[in-house]
């Protein structure tokens, strides 16, 4: 089994509130493999397969792991907030150089509201039924769209004051 399988089905089991590094795409694996070395280490096994299966055996391993996944959190936490602060760096300088705008920023945020609108027309203007296999397309589109649109905005403007809370722990942990 491949090490992103593995350190998936062990967070899901043994550490849930990592799963959410899973979901991009860009940390997966990064995580993923931090996970199975932490199962190696804390189970004393060569192979990611030995060490799942021997967490999944001993519930006092089980609670080691989880234990050593939430101290590792933190750097998980690290590595995607500098990630996050060096995208905010080239924004930051591209404005600067372009007088204060980021034409690619801007086009694509007009891209991706203007591909949102003419999806909602064509649905209304075509007459499609959202239960269709068409209409399922059209949605999962519009959606899509809808998500990425919230991403450019809370890159632009930053995240709401609940999230304000979180980044706020967050900075003091790494400082």
């Amino acid at each position: 089994m491949d090490p992103i399988t593995i350190g998936l089905a062990l967070a899901s089991q043994f550490a849930p509130s990592i799963i959410k590094y899973f979901t991009n795409s860009d940390t997966a694996a990064t995580v993923a493999g931090q996970v199975v070395d932490i199962a190696k280490t804390v189970t004393g096994k060569d192979t990611p397969e030995a060490a799942q299966a021997a967490i999944h055996a001993d519930p006092a391993l089980a609670i080691q792991f989880q234990t050593a996944v939430m101290a590792n959190e933190t750097d998980i936490q690290k590595a995607i907030l500098a990630d996050m602060q060096s995208a905010r760096a080239r924004d930051v300088a591209v404005r600067q150089a372009n007088g204060g705008r980021n034409r690619r920023a801007d086009i694509m945020l007009a891209l991706t509201y203007g591909g949102l609108v003419a999806l909602v027309v064509l649905m209304a203007v075509r007459d499609i039924d959202a239960n269709t296999a068409l209409g399922g397309v059209v949605l999962l589109l519009i959606g899509k769209l809808i998500g990425q649109w919230e991403t450019g905005f809370q890159f632009e403007f930053g995240t709401t004051r609940a999230n304000k809370t979180k980044d706020d722990t967050i900075n003091n942990l790494t400082k």
